[in-house]
C-alpha cells in the first residue's frame, strides 16, 4: 500500500553540527531508489509500506550500528488508491490556494 513518510533521523551526543552525520542517512535514503525530497527538518519517502520501512532502518542504523545514539521521528500518510502523494498533495493546495 502506498505510503508517504517523513522522517528525521538524527545522531544524539556527538557536538553542535549534525550535517556530515546527517548526510550519510539522506544517502541511504536517496541511493534507495524510493521518491525523496529533504527540507531543512523531514526527508520525505514514498512508497510501498514495507519498502518504506526497511529504508528508514537502514538509514536509522548507519549511525547506530556505530555506536551512535540515533532519535527517529517518523510520520505517514497511509492513504489507498493515491500514488505520487508528495507532489499530489502540494498540487492540491496549490490548486486550493488559486495559484
Amino acid at each position: 500500500m502506498n505510503t508517504l513518510i517523513a522522517v528525521s533521523i538524527a545522531p544524539v551526543g556527538v557536538g553542535e553540527e549534525l550535517s556530515k552525520h546527517v548526510a550519510e542517512v539522506v544517502k541511504v535514503i536517496r541511493e534507495s531508489g524510493l521518491p525523496n525530497k529533504t527540507s531543512s527538518m523531514f526527508t520525505e519517502i514514498e512508497g510501498d509500506w514495507d519498502e518504506v520501512m526497511t529504508v528508514v532502518k537502514r538509514a536509522t542504523f548507519v549511525l547506530a550500528e556505530r555506536g551512535i545514539r540515533t532519535e527517529v521521528l517518523i510520520k505517514a500518510d497511509i492513504r489507498p488508491g493515491f500514488v505520487d502523494t508528495m507532489n499530489g498533495k502540494i498540487k492540491r493546495l496549490d490548486a486550493a490556494m488559486n495559484k
